[in-house]
C-alpha cells in the first residue's frame, strides 16, 4: 500500500492502542469461553451419568458428584449459562470497541481523501469522473471500515479459538486430532483459490459501481438537458446497461462466496464422519471415554465454524483490499500545484500583475499560450479578448495557480506567485464567473462563501452593493432561504448578483470577471452591470469578454490570437483601444454588453 494510506491507518491505530488492549483481552475471554463450553457436557456424561472417577483437580468434589447427582448436574449445567453470559458481555465490548475504531478510521480516510482531492490540480479533476471519486470517498472507505470493525474482530477471535481447540484436541488424543487436521490442506487450497477469484470479482464490481455512480451524477447534473431533448428513456437504458453489469458481477461474487461456504460445509461433514467412526471405535475399545468423544465432536463442529465464517467474509475482505488499493492510489497522486518550501503568506496585496514570457500547454504537445508577456498596474481595468478556446480562461487559471506554468513567471506585487501560499494568494483574488456556482445552502451562506467569518452586517452591505438585497428580501425566508443545488431555484441574473455579493464581501484587491453578463436579459443585465461598476472601483480588474464595445472602454485591451498576445495601451474609450478592437475578428459578437463602461477613477 502507499505510504500515505498506511500512515493514516497506523496513526489512527496508535491513537486507539488502549482500546485495542481491551479488545484483545475481550477476544481472549471469548476464545476461552468457547474452549470451555464442551467440558461441562463431558463431566455430566462421564462423571455423573457413568460414575467415572473425577480428574485429580476435582477429587475434593467426588462425594458430591456421587451423592447429589441432580444438584451436581444443575450446578455443572449452569456453568454453560455463566460461560454464555461472560462471552456475550465480552463480544459486546469487543464489537463496540472495534466498531468505534473502524468508524474512526473510515472518518479519517474520508477526511484525508476529501482534503487531498481538493488539493489536486484542476487537470486531474477535468479528466476524472465525479461519480467515481464520490464512490471512493463514500463506498470504498466503508469497505475499509468493515475490514477493521468486522473482519479484524472475527479474524482474531476465530483464529485464537481455532488454535486453542487444536492444542486441546492434540492433548486429548493425537490420533483423532490427526484425522481432523488431515482435512485442513484441502480447506486451505479451496479457500486460497476461492479468495483470489472473489478478489478479482470484487475489483470488477468496484469498477462497475464507480461507472454507475458517474453515470447517475452526470445525468442528474444535466437533467434539464435530458428533459429538453426528451432523452429520459435513452438515459434509463444506458443506466440499466451499466447497472446490469454491476448486478451480474455482484451475483458472481455472491455465488463464489456461497461456493466457499459450501465447500467448507462438505469438508466439515467428512471430518465429522471420520471423527465419529474412529472415535466410536476407540471408545468401544476403552481408549477414550464417551464424554471425551462428545468433546471431540463438539470441537470438531466448532473447529469448522471459524473456517466457514472466514469463507463467508472473504468477499468483504476482497472488497476491502480492492477499496484500500483504490484509496491508496488516489492518495498517492501528488498535487501539481503545491506550496513551495518557505512560501510566504499573501496579505494586503496592491494588485500589480505581471506575466513574463509565460507558456503553457495542457499536454499532448498542444501549446495554449506561447511566450505571453504583459503588465497590469494597480487599479487598472483590463479587458481580455479572443475567440473561444484561445486561452483566455487559462490565463485566469494560471493567475489563480489552478495550473502551474511550464515556462516563464507570473508576478504579483513583484513576487512570483509560486512563492506565495496558494490559499492566501487566492484570498486576495475575487472572481465572478459566467456560470456562477451556487451551493445547496442558504443565501447567507452562499454570500459568506467569499469570506467565511463575514458578519451579518457585511453580508447585508455586500448584497445591497450587488443589487441583490431587494429580491433576497422577497424570498420566503429572506437571507435564510435555502436555494436549490447549483442555484436551480434562482434566475441567472439573481445567481450573478449573489456571486457579485460574494466578491464584494471578500473585498479583495484583485478582481477577475469571466464573462459575467453572458445570457442575461436586459433587466438583469442592467442590474448586474451597475453592481459590477461598484465592485470594480479601486481594484485591479482583469475581465474576459467577447463584447468589443465594452472592451474599447476599458483602460487596456489584451488581444489573444493563436496563443500570442497583441496589446495596445490607452485610457478608457481611447483611440488606440478602439483601433485594436476595430481590427479584431468581425465574427465575434458585438451586441451583448459583457463588461460595464469603466469610468476613469
Amino acid at each position: 500500500m502507499k505510504t500515505k494510506f498506511r500512515n493514516i491507518i497506523t496513526r489512527n491505530l496508535a491513537a486507539e492502542k488502549w482500546n485495542f488492549v481491551v479488545a484483545i483481552a475481550c477476544t481472549l475471554i471469548v476464545s476461552i469461553a468457547d474452549l470451555l463450553r464442551p467440558w461441562p457436557l463431558k463431566l455430566i456424561v462421564d462423571n455423573i451419568l457413568l460414575g467415572k472417577t473425577l480428574p485429580h483437580s476435582l477429587r475434593s468434589f467426588e462425594s458430591f458428584f456421587h451423592d447429589q447427582k441432580v444438584w451436581t448436574t444443575v450446578a455443572v449445567a449452569s456453568v454453560l449459562i455463566v460461560l454464555s453470559a461472560v462471552k456475550g458481555f465480552s463480544v459486546y465490548a469487543q464489537t463496540s470497541i472495534t466498531s468505534r475504531i473502524g468508524y474512526r478510521i473510515a472518518h479519517a480516510l474520508r477526511r484525508e481523501l476529501f482534503s487531498h482531492l481538493q488539493r489536486l490540480s484542476l487537470a486531474f479533476h477535468k479528466r476524472s469522473r465525479s461519480g467515481e471519486l464520490l464512490t471512493k470517498v463514500t463506498s470504498d472507505t466503508n469497505s475499509v471500515r468493515d475490514a477493521f470493525s468486522e473482519f479484524a474482530l472475527t479474524l482474531v477471535t476465530e483464529t485464537l479459538t481455532l488454535v486453542g481447540m487444536i492444542v486441546v484436541m492434540l492433548a486429548m488424543n493425537i490420533e483423532l486430532s490427526l484425522v481432523v487436521l488431515s482435512t485442513f490442506p484441502i480447506l486451505t487450497i479451496i479457500s486460497v483459490y476461492r479468495f483470489r477469484r472473489i478478489r478479482d470479482s470484487a475489483r470488477k464490481v468496484r469498477k462497475a459501481e464507480g461507472n454507475l455512480a458517474a453515470r447517475v451524477s452526470e445525468t442528474l447534473h444535466a437533467i434539464a438537458l435530458v428533459k429538453a431533448f426528451g432523452r429520459e428513456r435513452y438515459e434509463t437504458e444506458r443506466f440499466e446497461s451499466e447497472s446490469s453489469e454491476t448486478l451480474n458481477e455482484s451475483i458472481r461474487t455472491a455465488r463464489l462466496e456461497a461456493a466457499s461456504s459450501r465447500a467448507a460445509d462438505i469438508v466439515n461433514a467428512i471430518g465429522t464422519f471420520a471423527v465419529l467412526v474412529f472415535g466410536s471405535l476407540q471408545a468401544l475399545r476403552g481408549h477414550i471415554t464417551p464424554g471425551s468423544l462428545l468433546v471431540f465432536v463438539a470441537y470438531m463442529n466448532s473447529l469448522y465454524v471459524p473456517i466457514r465464517t472466514l469463507a463467508k467474509l472473504s468477499a468483504k475482505l476482497s472488497r476491502a483490499f480492492v477499496s484500500a488499493g483504490r484509496i491508496s492510489e488516489t492518495l498517492g497522486i501528488e498535487p501539481e500545484c503545491d506550496d513551495s518550501p518557505g512560501a510566504i503568506e499573501a496579505t494586503a496585496l496592491r494588485g500589480d500583475i505581471s506575466f513574463r514570457h509565460v507558456s503553457f500547454e495542457y499536454g499532448a504537445g498542444k501549446p495554449v499560450l506561447r511566450n505571453i508577456s504583459f503588465d497590469i498596474a494597480t487599479g487598472q481595468k483590463v479587458a481580455l479578448l479572443g475567440r473561444s478556446g484561445v486561452g483566455k480562461s487559462t490565463i485566469i487559471s494560471l493567475l489563480l495557480r489552478l495550473y502551474e506554468i511550464e515556462d516563464g513567471a507570473i508576478l504579483i506585487d513583484g513576487i512570483n506567485v509560486k512563492d506565495y501560499q496558494r490559499e492566501s494568494l487566492r484570498q486576495q483574488i475575487a472572481i465572478v464567473m459566467q456560470d456562477s456556482v451556487m451551493f445547496g445552502a442558504s443565501v447567507r451562506e452562499n454570500i459568506a462563501y467569499g469570506k467565511v467569518d463575514a458578519t451579518d452586517e457585511e453580508i447585508l452591505r455586500a448584497a445591497k452593493a450587488a443589487n441583490a438585497h431587494e429580491f433576497i428580501s422577497k424570498l420566503e425566508d429572506g437571507y435564510d432561504t435555502v436555494i436549490g443545488e447549483r442555484g436551480g431555484t434562482l434566475s441567472g441574473g439573481q445567481r450573478q448578483r449573489i456571486a457579485i455579493a460574494r466578491a464584494f464581501v471578500r473585498n479583495a484587491p484583485i478582481l477577475v470577471l469571466d464573462e459575467p453578463m453572458t445570457g442575461l436579459d436586459v433587466e438583469s443585465e442592467a442590474a448586474v452591470r451597475d453592481a459590477l461598476n461598484r465592485l470594480m472601483r479601486g481594484k485591479t480588474c482583469l475581465a474576459i469578454t467577447h463584447d468589443l464595445a465594452s472592451a474599447a472602454a476599458s483602460d487596456r485591451v489584451l488581444l489573444l490570437e493563436n496563443g500570442h498576445l497583441r496589446t495596445e495601451r490607452g485610457s478608457a474609450g481611447s483611440t488606440s483601444n478602439s483601433r485594436l478592437v476595430g481590427n479584431f475578428d468581425p465574427a465575434l459578437p458585438r451586441s451583448v454588453l459583457c463588461i460595464p463602461t469603466i469610468q476613469n477613477q
